[in-house]
């Protein structure tokens, strides 16, 4: 081991408290949470507290400015500011809060008046220092590229009708793009931040409310009870632990600091190279972002963009993701018998009876909250019920769990924190759509960009995977779906494409760039806690996580693997695709079951076989099935059969 991997630091938690939080700090925080909290339940459930009812622009202003506030608190302008909160930052925080209650206020003048128009120039300047503060919230809570992305987007419309060619935009002055910007309803609070307001706060707080009950352990716990005894079994444990916790975080980074910590040192101990066990841990955390019932922010995004019920953006990822754990699950099961590894011993493993007794809730809250999504299609309300459940049964078990008072504050601020950085990205990013709108410039973007590529669907879907896969290295999920879907996604759409396929292409491929180097931000924790390199784990963990690179081609191309069609082509490419991944992962391995250990000669048939069998093609389903089993075949009689 190699004395640059051992030294390497240990990557923060996103989703960690912040330090600052203690003291007057935690409880301001407290406050601004608990407000923030209170009108969004007030607003969703259409409860009129006291009679408060705002109009839905003002409670957009609330939020940002609670949340907005917060950010200002938790988040530090400098390294050196991570432990103490400093004055200036009090006054930020304290006129981002002023000024959201302002706008509030104001908000049904401001939508009669036009105001995005005709603001008089004292209210445009305030919009001047809104969005000056919206920039610095953007660079304290999220990556120096996002920020200048918003700043140059944010300043666009001042240079708009200098611009070249299809970037050539309608021109505004300073205060008339700051009026655009604050008082219309196509930036700081457009569908980003109206989404974020309106359905995704309670996923927050659920996936807050979920960890902070235990819900990680429970879920780590039965995964290892499941499967721990068997060969490799801490890299399954690995795949299905990082599956259920992951699509409630939405957060590949995240996931891996919570669940990698234990899984990751359990596959070494068992066999696995460090390398691998990291690269596993890395490819399951990320998948876990694409995996339904909560997908993260963006897919609550999409369902607004594509005007459909989350509940369609469910059924449509649902096969994409279980063809990406399957395959996971493949080849750390493959890589375990090449290598004779075994699961961890029987009495490291927790029964499971009693583990599904101690924690059935858990479970109960999924499957709850899945019914509610799809059966009932109540996105906002859902999650809120399924945290008053788990809340209860938390109260109820106070002796055993240790919920009380005190971690009831704590879980408030962490759920505060968790959604006050969404708020913060989500209002920088929606200067990039106003930006993109009020010059015109998303129209003319897509359109030129159908005419370049002429009708060639395949150049059209290279420039959008390379364009995500880049923005992707320096931008959250969210962000880097947002814009595409603004730019990009309209002309996959305009060339013929399924819709639903053409965001979800997107939205995957903004996702690569986690486990891809050079920026493999899920990979780099992974490596940190395995202690390999992390150049070697990013690698490895993009020849484990192959698929989430094929899937997105395979499904705009062929949208019954998103469940759209009649059922007979839905059948055919679910058949075909199982097949090819069981052939795909068998080459990538090395092992053929029932066979044994693949020589190279006999991978290049296994694994052209797989690739042919993914193009959705019935000839070169056929042509495939015929090349990979006649390269088992012939390893068949090259040798005698070696056992399972």
């Amino acid at each position: 081991m190699s004395s640059t991997a051992s030294a390497q630091p240990m990557p923060e938690d996103p989703e960690a408290r912040s330090t600052r939080l203690t003291g007057a700090a935690f409880w301001a925080a407290f406050v601004l949470a608990s407000a923030g909290l209170m009108l969004t339940v007030n607003q969703v459930f259409n409860l009129g507290i006291g009679g408060f009812r705002p109009i839905s622009t003002a409670y957009y202003y609330l939020v940002l400015g609670c949340f907005g506030g917060f950010a200002f608190l938790a988040f530090p302008a400098l390294k050196s500011h991570k432990a103490r909160v400093p004055w200036f930052d009090w006054i930020c925080a304290g006129t981002v809060l002023a000024l959201g209650i302002w706008l509030a206020t104001e908000a049904l003048r401001i939508q009669l008046a036009g105001w995005n128009a005709t603001a008089p120039d004292w209210a445009a300047w305030l919009g001047v220092l809104l969005l000056v503060l919206i920039l610095d919230g953007v660079r304290r809570t999220g990556e120096i590229v996002l920020f200048i992305a918003c700043l140059l987007f944010g300043l666009f419309p001042l240079i708009a009708d200098s611009a070249p060619g299809f970037l050539w935009g309608v021109q505004f002055t300073p205060l008339d793009a700051a009026r655009e910007h604050v008082f219309g309803t196509e930036s700081i609070i457009g569908i980003p931040m109206q989404v974020v307001s309106d359905t995704l706060i309670g996923f927050l707080v659920f996936g807050v409310v979920l960890s902070a009950t235990g819900g990680a352990a429970f879920f780590m716990d039965f995964a290892l009870s499941l499967m721990g005894t068997s060969r490799g079994g801490p890299a399954k444990v690995a795949v299905v632990s990082s599956a259920m916790f992951g699509m409630l975080s939405g957060s590949p980074t995240s996931n891996v600091l919570t669940t990698g910590t234990l899984t990751i040192p359990t596959m070494k101990r068992c066999g696995y190279a460090p390398h691998y066990a990291g690269a596993v841990e890395a490819c399951a955390s990320t998948g876990g972002a694409l995996m339904p019932p909560v997908m993260g922010a963006a897919a609550f995004i999409m369902a607004n963009f594509l005007n459909v019920p989350y509940a369609e953006v469910m059924v449509a990822a649902v096969l994409p993701s279980v063809l990406y754990y399957g395959a996971l699950f493949l080849q750390t099961d493959l890589y375990a018998v090449r290598n004779g590894l075994r699961g961890v011993a029987r009495s490291e493993v927790p029964p499971l009876l009693p583990t599904l007794l101690s924690g059935w809730y858990y479970i109960a809250a999924i499957v709850g909250l899945t019914v509610l999504l799809l059966a009932f299609r109540i996105e906002a309300e859902a999650p809120f019920w399924v945290c008053l459940f788990l809340l209860g049964i938390a109260v109820l078990r106070a002796r055993t769990t240790g919920f009380n008072l005190r971690r009831f504050c704590g879980l408030v601020v962490d759920a505060g924190q968790a959604v006050a950085q969404l708020v913060a990205l989500i209002a920088g990013i929606g200067l990039i759509i106003g930006a993109l709108s009020m010059t015109g410039v998303a129209n003319s973007f897509s359109r030129e960009l159908v005419q370049y590529a002429a009708g060639n669907i395949a150049l059209l879907l290279f420039f959008g995977a390379i364009t995500s896969f880049i923005l992707g290295m320096g931008m959250t999920a969210s962000a880097c779906y947002i814009f595409l879907a603004i730019v990009l996604a309209p002309a996959l759409v305009q060339a013929g494409l399924d819709p639903m396929a053409s965001h979800l292409y997107v939205l995957y491929w903004g996702i690569v760039s986690f486990i891809t180097p050079p920026v493999a931000l899920a990979a780099i924790a992974a490596a940190s806690i395995a202690k390999s390199s992390p150049m070697l784990t990013g690698l490895m963990a993009l020849r484990i996580g192959f698929l989430l690179m094929l899937l997105p081609v395979l499904f705009v191309l062929q949208p019954a693997l998103i469940l759209r069609g009649d059922l007979p082509t839905i059948a055919q490419a679910v058949l075909t695709a199982a097949v090819a991944v069981v052939l795909i992962a068998s080459a990538l391995e090395g092992y053929v079951y029932k066979v044994g250990r693949t020589p190279l000669w006999a991978r290049v048939p296994i694994l052209l076989g797989g690739l042919l069998m993914l193009i959705p093609e019935g000839t070169t389903d056929l042509i495939g099935l015929a090349v990979g089993l006649g390269g088992i075949a012939a390893l068949r009689l090259a040798r005698p059969p070696a056992p399972a």
